[in-house]
């Protein structure tokens, strides 16, 4: 155990005197809920559990329910009632069972989504974009950090060899706790979020994992759940898992959501004419979809889009085959084959996917 973790409680804590306790049979007809939300950071989940007499085959049967929006920066302590609208229901890797978790959108107390609800907007861009049957898969990154919020496994007192070895790195001295990454990935299979794959990133503490295909506002509701499942999974290790887009300062890379989109006209044979269609729309756009791509209004995005460490520079809108300096990337067995999709590589790791999504239909199918 690194000397940090020693810090943490929750990395002292005996697991294993959990187990008699789960393993206790559950009554009757009882299932355990718990109720998933984006809190007014657009970024942070929150979470609570309630007990359910029935099991739910849709969302719409689950009781809508509400939270002290004053504590998650969403209302008034005078008014603080937030009222939680099930969206989406998974099932629970950590109780199993029949219990699941229940992905939510939130809504004050007038009946208007709140600022933080960027799903509900979304849906009805996706409801309308439908016909071209739109794929997304998103490469989520983010860094593990001691709970000093230092990079797991680095120095205390300076830095890691330089970038290099560790991109999809093999042995302790390359990678660290591929436990959390292993653990992670089987919770979202057993959930059903649609994880596709996973790997170490460029920077060491660094990992990847990827979601999709999905049609339309499920790439949002899966990546949320994810990565709620992220945080579940290192909470009980005692680390932390940040989304922020450039957690260390220097010659290190940042962490991105890079987003792969499709329709249905860029899959058939001669796409390719289409996706550079899309990406002259694209590039008319490019200040709202930076905008859209973090939750600060690009101030995140800022920090990460520099023109270097495989990015582009935020102030310039470009394209290119293979070219991972590009805004969007055309990768090179679609140029081969001549269709396909593209990869937007701007959308920072702490991104919310419906907001993502929306821009990237409102533009490219809806020509708004």
């Amino acid at each position: 155990m690194s000397r940090t973790l020693e810090l943490s409680p929750n990395a002292h804590i005996n697991k294993s005197l959990l187990d008699k306790y789960m393993a206790l049979p559950m009554p009757d007809g009882k299932i355990q809920a718990t109720y998933i939300w984006i809190d007014g950071t657009g970024e942070n989940v929150r979470c609570k559990d309630r007990t359910l007499d029935f099991i739910p085959q849709s969302p719409s049967e689950l009781p809508i329910w509400n939270y002290d929006g004053s504590s998650t920066y969403q209302a008034e302590g005078s008014n603080s009632d937030v009222y939680l609208h099930p969206v989406a229901i998974y099932r629970d890797p950590f109780r199993r069972g029949n219990n699941i978790l229940v992905l939510c959108e939130t809504y004050r107390y007038d009946g208007t989504p709140t600022e933080s609800n960027k799903r509900k907007a979304c849906l009805e861009v996706c409801e309308r974009a439908a016909e071209e049957q739109p794929w997304f898969g998103i490469e989520q990154e983010y860094t593990l950090l001691d709970v000093d919020g230092r990079p797991l496994g680095w120095p205390k007192n300076g830095f890691p060899g330089p970038q290099g070895p560790y991109y999809c790195g093999v042995g302790a001295d390359k990678v660290y706790a591929r436990d959390i990454v292993d653990a992670h990935y089987r919770a979202c299979l057993y959930a059903g979020v649609k994880i596709c794959g996973t790997n170490a990133e460029v920077m060491p503490a660094q990992w990847e994992y990827q979601v999709g295909p999905c049609e339309g506002i499920q790439i949002g509701d899966d990546l949320w759940m994810s990565r709620f499942l992220l945080h579940r999974v290192a909470e009980e290790f005692g680390i932390v898992a940040t989304l922020d887009p450039k957690p260390m300062q220097g010659d290190w890379n940042g962490a991105g959501a890079h987003t792969n989109v499709s329709t249905k006209t860029m899959r058939e044979p001669g796409g390719l004419a289409e996706i550079e269609n899309a990406i002259s729309k694209l590039a008319k756009c490019h200040e709202r979809h930076i905008r859209a791509y973090d939750p600060n209004g690009g101030k995140d995005n800022e920090r990460r889009l520099t023109g270097k460490h495989e990015t582009s520079s935020i102030h310039d809108f470009n394209a290119g085959v293979a070219n991972r300096g590009c805004s969007i990337r055309i990768p090179r067995g679609v140029s081969d084959q001549g269709f396909g999709y593209f990869e937007d590589r701007r959308p920072s790791s702490n991104c919310d996917p419906y907001s993502v999504a929306e821009a990237i239909l409102r533009t490219i199918i809806l020509n708004e």
